[in-house]
């Protein structure tokens, strides 16, 4: 049995406890939370300075790009970075692949992330998944803009659902992007999701461009399918806003995770808000800086109550897979930002998400959450020298 203390222990779901003690067995499951009075002998206390918080929760990965690190040029705009990605792409040798896979993986857990949120398009990172002691939820992303392919690719992508079961991974089919895909593939997507209660991912309104195209059918997009050779004269400008057009087709019953929301209005936040009940909304600022040099309005976010979690993206897109790197940089561009809110962010939004929060997310009696330190020179605040330890 392990007691463990700290000056602040930020629990989620029972406010922040002062000098407060957390008991753990050696399973890792907390068997009590007890605030700054209490018996026990201070010799079997560890005591630590800063603030000790849930595993983290990254609802936003892509461990299969592991092997593209520093590898794609920086502020080229998503329509360069995706020609960039694809060319460079299936060139490795998966060997290394592999080994960058397990590196990534080992990188998370040693920054104290406890479950992800992983894209796949395929699956070369299942078996590192299953030997992880992170808890994966795996997108399997699906791409098809020609709505004759839709079903094609519904198989495709419920082949690979079934080797994630196979090694008792958890699994649901994801839409990749609306630039990317057909009303015909996203209501597919939305009946198999409402039918296999399962969550459902897609990257939303990352570009101006994206909007562009979807709305008038016009600007970078046009470039990025012509260099991929793909004819797109089939396709139908909506008229509407690249989330309006997608979103209704995925309408159901559970949970559907909108990730980047960059340039994602206000006018669509309320308009989403009524339209899925269930949304949360993802933010993976350094891989925004990254790709687009811009990060989203978050105070937008906000002002209308929106369920946010953190994610780290690739590490194509990002120079590290901390979530506490994406906390600091929130934290330092958005001032008003709580810490502790923050917290909720990566730990229990995320695990809500995902379906996990009665094992990960909150610092409660019977979960088994990780306890990740957070050191800082400032008390309660997230500094550029803040850092991370895990516990557990």
């Amino acid at each position: 049995m392990r007691f463990i203390s700290a000056h602040k222990i930020v629990t989620i779901t029972q406010g922040v406890l002062n000098k407060g003690l957390v008991v753990v067995d050696d399973n890792g499951e907390i068997k009590d939370v007890l605030d700054s009075e209490h018996e026990i002998d201070p010799l079997k206390i560890e005591t630590h300075e800063g603030i000790i918080c849930p595993g983290f929760i990254n609802t936003h990965c892509h461990l299969e790009l592991s092997h593209l690190h520093h590898q794609l040029g920086q502020k080229t705009g998503i329509v360069n970075f995706a020609k960039e990605l694809i060319s460079k792409r299936f060139s490795a040798d998966q060997e290394y692949v592999q080994a960058c896979i397990k590196k990534a993986d080992e990188e998370m857990w040693k920054n104290g992330i406890v479950a992800v949120g992983d894209i796949s398009n395929d699956e070369s990172s299942f078996d590192v998944k299953a030997d992880s002691g992170i808890q994966y939820h795996t997108f399997i992303e699906l791409l098809a803009l020609h709505p004759e392919r839709a079903e094609m690719v519904m198989n495709y992508g419920t082949s690979l659902e079934e080797k994630l079961k196979a090694k008792n991974l958890r699994a649901s089919l994801s839409p990749h992007a609306p630039y990317s895909v057909s009303s015909t593939l996203l209501k597919l997507m939305g009946a198999y999701a409402g039918k296999n209660k399962q969550v459902v991912s897609m990257h939303n309104q990352e570009s101006i461009a994206e909007d562009d195209f979807i709305r008038n059918k016009k600007g970078d997009f046009l470039k990025l399918y012509e260099f991929l050779k793909i004819p797109i004269d089939y396709y139908e400008p909506t008229g509407l806003s690249a989330l309006k057009a997608s979103l209704s087709h995925l309408k159901n019953n559970n949970a559907v995770l909108l990730v980047h929301n960059t340039f994602t209005s206000d006018e669509d936040i309320q308009w989403a808000l009524k339209e899925q009940e269930k949304i949360y909304w993802c933010l993976c600022p350094n891989a925004n800086l990254y790709i687009e040099g811009r990060l989203p309005d978050v105070y937008q976010f906000i002002k209308q109550g929106c369920k946010m979690t953190i994610g780290t993206d690739s590490l194509a897109s990002n120079h590290q897979l901390c979530i506490l790197s994406e906390l600091k940089l929130l934290a330092k561009n958005f001032p008003a930002l709580n810490t502790i809110d923050l917290l909720q962010w990566a730990c229990l939004n995320g695990a809500e998400l995902l379906g996990l929060e009665k094992v990960y997310g909150s610092i409660e009696k019977g979960k088994r959450p990780g306890l990740n330190l957070i050191t800082s020179t400032q008390e309660e605040s997230l500094t550029a020298e803040s850092k991370i330890i895990k516990l557990i």
